[in-house]
């Protein structure tokens, strides 16, 4: 599904293009100079050599004594692994700690890199080492930065507890318009979204549908729930200039902004208006939360282990920019001041991200953009693996065209150092993925070029890489409040490498090549599908890599009596490719789709039911409900033996949910005794628009409904790895119990 494309003037070559390919040619000429035996070039990296194998003495002095700085820097470990027991979530002195304690691991092991384990005694060596090392420049680089944003991490709740009381007391209730804007997305996913925001608990607001197809069943939807209904005649700027053009149309001091597939908790502009109090605030926003599995969890069969890929994004990414001036505006779930808005002209349509420019705008005219890191609403997220990367790319691609716009947080005038740097790290994250493919072919060069890009002794590796890279990962879920582990962060990063390192260059040397592309959402598939298109540039280094495995195995085993250069090298290439394999066989099961029959989600929601069958033994039953979609319900007989559930199969029944006061009728689609109690599974009657709304609110708009889980620590996600590696969910749990599967009402 693809929009029109953003309508922008001709591209012209800017200052990141011109420097991406001015570097590139220069470490081209360089390279080709060295090959060819330049006499001034040869020179130079033949000093540099000589400075990597006999490095000044300050360099090394951690290195000189010996086993006193491996007692160091185990105590260092010692002291981060205690904070962390003393202070399981982290706080502003125990945060600060770990910062300080990581940054000196780091600035450290930067030093070692530099001074010590560059490769140039050969200009092949010398190209692959360099390159590495370049790598790993870029990756340092994005860490210190968010190691300086660290120790300025806000937290609003209390202060949204307070500012809350205010709105509740109808001392501060200022208008809400609260905008929909839609493309193409199902009926059915429409209506829950429409029924969330009409539930809301807030009198003074009005719900805008903003349909950008311009279809006639989305319009008489809209009639029936009574909403607004506002369209435009074509569909110039994409999302953007839908927004655009129907805001003056709407009336409201504040503006709410939902995607289509996302429905809000009844508290949600109870929690987020108060913050507009203050006039310096434009803009506030939330999480965004999701009600089913990403594709990555659900393909792995571990659904329920799993945090999504966002976690990380809205648990600690945001309350860091936060504290720095810099919250990202996420395009939902937000609410943003009507006159800020206006004043910045409207949402910015020079990128496919009109969210995260409109946000810049609206920080670089002074005004303060707020972050509340509570969950209050929740919508899709993509389905299948495919629209996974979809969604991922058009991300990547929005971002990096702040390098050619003005909106360029780098560049647009208004924003503080902090800010700019805050946003700065947002925008050379993406450049992480060419980094994780470099990674991820650099073990081959060990095996196939006879490459030694790293040189390190075991004590070298004892002393100084182990310390650095035992801490960082420990404290990594840590510092992001156990919403990913470092291993598991690998494994997402690593499943779309190649097609985000791809549209890096694709977007700096045409950054506007392409149109925006809507997520689909909705979809179901009844068989395993298996996505070749992302897999093929995984399958082909996965046969590289075990290649390489043997080969560079038997070098060591040749070699390791040997002093030198390869045992320094090649044992370090072992590992690194047996990881890769390792990673690369996850990876690829995760782009193996496992089948979504239904488009609906069940939900594990009890309540006490009554069930009354007509015709039955026994007419009236009661249970507890184990799980409930919008299309039906699973409920637990509380009578066991007492029931045959083989005689209500097929039976039409009225079940009433007491707590809810909600009743419904449909007809037992399956019937089963489950450890010797009668389970049934009921297919709901076509509902009235009352009992639809009472089930919605049920399912989604439950204020705290939305909690956060904890993600495995390092250990868990390694067990993890294995076992998903070894124990395929394709092959080994078809057995498991599925959910309910019902026939969907169109």
């Amino acid at each position: 599904m693809t929009s029109a494309p953003i309508e922008r003037s001709p591209f012209q070559p800017r200052l990141a293009t011109l420097l991406m390919l001015g570097t590139l040619v220069a470490a081209a000429a360089i390279a080709i100079a060295w090959f060819a035996g330049n006499g001034a070039i040869t020179t130079i990296f033949a000093q540099l050599d000589q400075l990597q194998q006999h490095p000044p003495v300050w360099a090394m002095t951690p290195m000189a004594v010996g086993h006193y700085f491996l007692y160091w820097a185990t105590a260092l470990m010692a002291v981060v692994w205690g904070i962390m027991w003393v202070s399981p979530q982290p706080t502003a002195w125990s945060r600060t700690t770990v910062v300080v304690i990581l940054a000196v691991l780091t600035v450290r092991y930067l030093i070692w890199r530099t001074t010590s384990t560059l490769n140039l005694s050969t200009p092949l060596n010398g190209v692959f080492s360099l390159g590495l090392f370049a790598l790993e420049l870029l990756i340092l680089f994005s860490g210190l930065v968010q190691l300086f944003l660290l120790l300025r991490v806000r937290d609003r709740s209390r202060v949204a507890e307070q500012l809350a009381q205010v709105v509740s007391s109808g001392a501060y209730c200022p208008s809400v318009a609260v905008l929909i804007p839609t493309y193409d997305e199902p009926e059915f996913i429409l209506r829950r979204t429409i029924i969330g925001c009409q539930a809301m608990e807030y009198a003074p607001k009005t719900v805008y549908l903003l349909d950008d197809t311009r279809r006639p069943a989305i319009k008489a939807l809209a009639e029936e729930l009574g909403c607004e209904y506002l369209t435009r005649p074509d569909n110039r700027h994409a999302k953007a200039g839908n927004l655009n053009h129907a805001i003056p149309q709407t009336q409201g001091e504040l503006l709410v902004l939902f995607d289509a597939d996302f429905v809000p908790t009844k508290n949600f502009l109870t929690r987020t208006v108060g913050f507009f109090q203050d006039p310096q605030v434009a803009l506030v926003q939330t999480p965004q939360s999701f009600y089913n599995p990403d594709p990555i969890a659900r393909n792995l069969g571990l659904e329920d282990v799993l945090t999504p890929e966002e976690e990380v994004f809205y648990r600690q990414i945001q309350r860091v920019r936060d504290g720095a001036g810099a919250v990202v505006c996420a395009g939902t779930s937000f609410v943003v001041r009507r006159s800020a808005l206006e004043e910045i002209g409207g949402f910015v349509t020079e990128a496919v991200s009109e969210d995260f420019f409109t946000g810049i705008q609206l920080a670089a005219k002074g005004y303060r953009l707020v972050y509340l890191n509570e969950k209050l609403s929740a919508g899709l997220a993509a389905e299948n693996i495919a629209s996974h990367a979809l969604q991922r790319v058009r991300w990547e691609q929005g971002t990096l065209q702040a390098f050619f716009i003005q909106s360029n947080p780098v560049t647009i005038p208004g924003l503080s150092p902090i800010q700019r740097l805050a946003y700065f790290e947002g925008l050379i994250h993406w450049f992480s993925s060419i980094a994780r493919v470099g990674f991820l072919l650099m073990p081959l060069a060990y095996a196939f070029l006879g490459v030694i890009p790293l040189r390190a002794s075991q004590s070298e590796l004892l002393y100084v890489f182990l310390p650095f890279y035992l801490v960082q990962l420990s404290v990594f879920s840590w510092l992001n409040y156990r919403s990913r582990s470092a291993l598991l962060s690998d494994v997402y990063s690593l499943v779309l490498a190649f097609p985000l390192a791809i549209t890096v260059f694709q977007v700096m040397l045409r950054p506007f090549s392409k149109g925006f592309k809507v997520t689909p959402k909705g979809t179901a598939s009844d068989r395993y599908h298996f996505n070749w298109s992302l897999a093929w540039p995984l399958v082909l280094v996965f046969g590289l890599t075990a290649l390489s495995l043997w080969i560079n195995l038997g070098h060591c085993l040749m070699t390791m009596d040997k002093p030198g250069d390869h045992w320094r090298g090649l044992g370090i290439s072992w590992l690194w490719s047996a990881y890769n394999l390792l990673m690369l066989a996850l990876a690829l099961l995760i782009l193996l789709d496992a089948p979504r029959p239904s488009p609906y989600e069940w939900f594990n929601v009890q309540r006490i039911a009554k069930v009354v069958a007509a015709g039955a033994e026994q007419p009236e039953l009661w249970g507890v409900t184990t799980m409930i979609a919008e299309v039906g319900a699973e409920i637990s007989l509380t009578k066991a033996g007492q029931v045959d559930p083989a005689h209500l199969m097929a039976q039409t029944v009225a079940i009433a949910l007491v707590d809810e006061n909600l009743r419904l009728s449909g007809t037992v689609t399956q019937a089963r005794l489950q450890e010797g109690v009668p389970v049934i599974t009921v297919a709901f009657a076509p509902l009235e628009l009352a009992q639809e709304r009472q089930l919605t609110e049920l399912l989604f708009c439950r204020p705290g409904q939305w909690g956060s889980r904890c993600s495995p620590n390092e250990l868990q996600s390694l067990w993890l790895i294995f076992k998903s590696v070894l124990w395929p969910r394709f092959l080994f749990d078809r057995q498991a119990q599925p959910k309910p599967v019902l026939v969907s009402k169109g």
